[in-house]
């Protein structure tokens, strides 16, 4: 099974950054180019636990449906977002936010099981691993750039 490590570091104080990262609306601009829209659940704001959303996204030039729910949550520490419903066979998107001297250091661990066993592991090794790692590595990045442009 992958997993994909992230550390992001944003010069914004942690709660900012945890709430940025639970927004169904940021996540929205984050993902323009997949033209990613909310279409079930909570479809906007603020995700809070044992709340579910749907996604609808154009991801590998396909059209897929994603229901994830928030399973773990302790504000300002971390959450967990685990799906619920979609093509993968399993994935777990772990958050945590610690404050640092210079603002807050956000770490993402996505665990993901691709569907059809050996041709899932398959895609995995050749494109699928290296799309999701920069699926996050973009989002991250409008997170820190919009919790920074925040500052005074």
């Amino acid at each position: 099974m992958p997993i994909i490590q992230l550390q992001t570091n944003i010069q914004a104080p942690k709660e900012v950054c945890f709430n940025l990262s639970r927004s169904i609306d940021l996540h929205i601009k984050s993902t323009e180019h997949t033209r990613e829209k909310a279409v079930a659940g909570r479809t906007s704001g603020l995700i809070e636990l044992n709340e579910t959303v749907t996604w609808r996204a154009k991801h590998l030039c396909v059209w897929q449906n994603l229901t994830t729910k928030i399973t773990e949550f302790k504000y300002p520490e971390y959450f967990v977002d685990e799906m619920v419903a979609g093509a993968f066979r399993f994935f777990r998107h772990e958050h945590y936010f610690e404050t640092a001297d210079e603002g807050t250091i956000m770490k993402d661990i996505f665990h993901f099981e691709s569907p059809l066993s050996i041709l899932g592991r398959l895609a995995n090794t050749l494109f699928l691993t290296r799309y999701m790692h920069n699926l996050l590595i973009k989002r991250n990045q409008v997170i820190k750039e919009t919790a920074e442009s925040q500052l005074p």
